[in-house]
């Protein structure tokens, strides 16, 4: 047989590792670009084709807003929204692409249609709003870039006029009314430099005079609590003028009374949670009464707090400031001993009917929301009765016309037999209680 023939009839044998090393010398498809479906496909554009494209739809559709919103609408089917989303929005706002600190790049093409060009009025820039949400509700995908253009725009506000700060104003306040903007975006505004110029807090006045004309202030601190902007409002100012006294002039000044209102509240809340944190750490650590007693008098007075707001803030406090026993049996006898303990602090704030009245429906509620506290309310009130912190006259206006529905059966049904003791005791506390 021919050698010839071996070649074309015989296989070669091949060893295990020439096979492997065979197998690994195929080539591979890594980098290769596969052809992309049909709707899938959009032309490329460098920066500056992207622009021009843009430049050259606005230049053609004017002041038309409505033919603007078509022509947005039809060119994300062809131009790279996703990429160019910063030109995108530049162009919209400022006419051309933004130079850091806010000036008009020199070398690139512009339009004069933009919002920084169009009428300074509230009707134009709600016209403007209905531009972008339609923009933005088509091609999801640029939520995300359109907030971080209008913080990025905020921090360029020196950049920028007088005119087209107001104008960029009425629209985040719009914007931030239809929730197409979270009030996220009004850290930019706590930057140093533009706080420290007054710029943040004049942008912020015409900002939330537009936001509460869209919508109420209840709807605006809504918004602000979502993302923790409701305690930073003070930060528009520099340190030696954030107090609330100077951002209640300033905005009331300014008309906005509402925004003045809801900041003062607002710091009154914060006071009290760092009050009642600030006691409950006082007790935990047992200090005396008598401290803290004049630690609270004078924070009070501080926080410009009413008794009955204060008696409210020290109940959490006490009640907080001790580990509870799980097992109702054994609660009762605990907090009992424990109020006992701290009987002379809530008496020293409670020398108004009011305040007492605060108390009672304070450990009312409190004992309807632990329910291992629900047999307890009466043994409670009875201890504060015997200590002079409640008073007779306090605990039958509860009884009778100011208790809350919370619990309300059961613990009237508690309190039935002393408050009869109560009525007709004819020697008041000297009599025996009867404690049922």
């Amino acid at each position: 047989m021919l050698a010839g023939e071996n070649i074309i009839t015989e296989p070669v044998d091949q060893s295990p590792a020439q096979l492997n090393m065979n197998s690994q010398q195929k080539p591979t498809l890594t980098g290769q670009r596969f052809k992309t479906r049909k709707r899938d496909e959009k032309e490329r554009f460098d920066p500056t084709q992207f622009q021009e494209s843009i430049v050259q739809g606005l230049n053609q559709t004017g002041t038309d807003l409505e033919a603007v919103a078509k022509f947005l609408d039809a060119s994300g089917a062809k131009l790279d929204y996703r990429r160019y989303a910063e030109t995108l929005f530049d162009i919209l706002v400022a006419g051309g692409m933004l130079a850091p600190g806010g000036t008009l790049s020199d070398d690139m093409t512009r339009t004069e249609y933009c919002l920084f060009t169009a009428q300074e009025d509230l009707e134009t820039m709600q016209a403007y709003a209905q531009v972008f949400n339609k923009l933005i509700r088509r091609y999801k995908y640029l939520e995300k870039g359109f907030e971080e253009e209008i913080k990025k725009l905020l921090l360029f506000l020196k950049g920028f006029t007088e005119s087209e700060r107001n104008k960029l104003a009425m629209l985040a306040g719009i914007l931030l009314a239809n929730g197409s903007i979270s009030a996220s975006i009004l850290s930019s505004l706590f930057n140093e430099n533009l706080v420290k110029e007054g710029v943040s807090a004049a942008f912020a006045v015409k900002l939330f005079k537009s936001w509460i004309n869209e919508k109420d202030i209840n709807s605006v601190a809504g918004s602000l609590r979502k993302v923790g902007m409701d305690n930073r409002l003070m930060e528009l100012f520099p340190a030696n003028k954030r107090s609330c006294e100077h951002f209640s002039k300033y905005f009331t000044d300014a008309g906005l009374k509402e925004l003045s209102d809801f900041a003062r509240n607002q710091q009154s809340i914060g006071a009290r949670k760092e009050l009642q944190k600030e006691l409950q750490e006082q007790m935990s650590r047992g200090d005396p009464l008598k401290e803290i007693i004049a630690f609270t008098r004078e924070e009070m007075k501080k926080a410009n707090l009413s008794e009955q707001a204060m008696i409210s803030i020290i109940w959490t406090s006490v009640m907080s400031s001790v580990e509870w026993n799980k097992k109702e049996e054994l609660v009762t006898e605990q907090a009992i001993k424990h109020l006992k303990q701290y009987s002379p602090l809530l008496k020293a704030f409670t020398s108004q009917g009011l305040s007492e009245l605060s108390l009672l429906l304070k450990i009312q509620e409190y004992c309807y929301d632990n329910i291992h506290f629900m047999k307890a309310f009466q043994k409670i009130v009875v201890l504060l009765y015997k200590a002079d912190v409640l008073s007779e006259e306090a605990i039958l206006k509860w009884y009778t016309e100011a208790h809350l529905a919370k619990g309300k059966s059961v613990f009237l049904e508690q309190m039935k037999k002393f408050v009869e003791w109560l009525k007709n005791a004819e020697e008041g506390k000297d009599g025996e209680i009867n404690q049922g």
